[in-house]
């Protein structure tokens, strides 16, 4: 039990419960998935609620069968109850944190980024901070300021409506025959991406990137949970589930088989070391690189820097310097370089790099 993070959970929650009621079509606001999430993460030892609870009377029992404190907020004359809620629940988080030395992780439950001073105030006492908040009534200064943040509208049993469809009839000039409505997917089939899907691919590339960043600025091995907390660091919204993933094993499993990364047998069991790999398809793009350069430099001597990836990716489509953890392509150039697949140097003349092969 000793190994457990103890976490105490604060909720704004007028803040959440009118957050919901706005947009998820009017439903209730549900405790339960944000138990349910936080008791994944380690043992919850406090609960509290802030409101004025004569304005949400019917949702007292369900917060009480959940072992949450209500903390009273009544309205008063000449001073707005969502202040001193606001006032009340920040006094509390940090005397908290004071007080109990063992609690190492605080749940901030809201979108109001008037709390921003309070995360930075329980990071700075060196507790960790997860946010929580519905995602369209969320500030865009609060996640950032997070160890973590947890949007309620992605957390497991949560059931988001589906966007209202448009009622308007277009009006179709006389003499028109009706148009046929297209067709409805059958039943299981699942809907197609929006523009706003999470890309495997990007992924892969903010992935590789923090594995390259971890291993260039430590001698030590890069282990997945701790890659996992990089990421988060990064972006504190980031959450394999968004890309259909159960687990952050299972979605580097994944990358592994598509070669974009490689796992060994980490110092615990279930947390492998990921490294990028060293051969392979590094080898293979800079090979493709010097076959480039020598078809180009066949034309007209040495070749510029400059329009170089648009060549290669006429060659390979998929070229991405990024996602062989490199930040840019004159970095990928120079690794290229060091490796003996092309000579690179600076022209003043030309104000450019320029390239040439080497013999293979």
């Amino acid at each position: 039990m000793d190994q457990e993070d103890r976490i105490a959970l604060f909720l704004d929650y007028e803040n959440l419960a009118l957050g919901v009621r706005d947009h998820h079509g009017g439903r209730p606001f549900d405790f339960r998935p944000i138990a349910d999430a936080l008791a994944e993460r380690g043992r919850v030892v406090v609960r509290r609620a802030y409101a004025d609870w004569s304005y949400f009377d019917e949702d007292r029992r369900m917060l009480t069968r959940s072992h949450v404190e209500l903390i009273e907020i009544p309205q008063r004359m000449g001073f707005s109850r969502k202040n001193a809620a606001d006032i009340k629940m920040a006094v509390d988080a940090v005397e908290l944190a004071f007080e109990r030395g063992y609690i190492s992780t605080f749940v901030i439950c809201t979108g109001d980024s008037d709390f921003t001073p309070l995360v930075h105030k329980l990071r700075e006492l060196n507790k960790r901070v997860i946010g929580v908040g519905v995602e369209k009534s969320t500030s865009a200064l609060l996640p950032p300021a997070c160890d973590e943040f947890l949007y309620y509208d992605r957390l497991e049993g949560v059931d988001v409506p589906p966007p209202a469809a448009r009622r308007t009839r277009p009006s179709r000039p006389a003499g028109t025959s009706p148009v046929e409505p297209a067709p409805e997917p059958p039943v299981g089939t699942a809907p197609a991406e929006d523009e706003s899907a999470r890309d495997v691919d990007t992924l892969a590339v903010l992935l590789v990137q923090t594995v390259a960043g971890m291993q260039g600025s430590s001698s030590g091995e890069v282990t997945a949970s701790g890659l996992k907390r990089a990421l988060l660091r990064k972006d504190p919204t980031f959450s394999e589930s968004d890309y259909g993933f159960r687990t952050f094993g299972e979605l580097l499993r994944h990358l592994a088989a598509s070669n974009v990364v490689e796992l060994a047998a980490g110092p615990a069991k279930g947390d492998p070391e990921v490294s990028l790999p060293e051969r392979g398809d590094r080898e293979v793009t800079f090979g493709l690189l010097r076959s480039v350069v020598a078809d180009l430099a066949a034309e007209g001597g040495a070749v510029a820097l400059s329009g170089l990836k648009d060549q290669l990716r006429r060659a390979r489509p998929d070229f991405s310097e990024k996602k062989l953890g490199y930040r840019s392509f004159l970095q990928f150039c120079k690794a290229a370089a060091t490796d003996g697949a092309v000579e690179l140097r600076w022209s003043p003349d030309d104000g450019d790099y320029l390239l040439t092969p080497q013999p293979s």
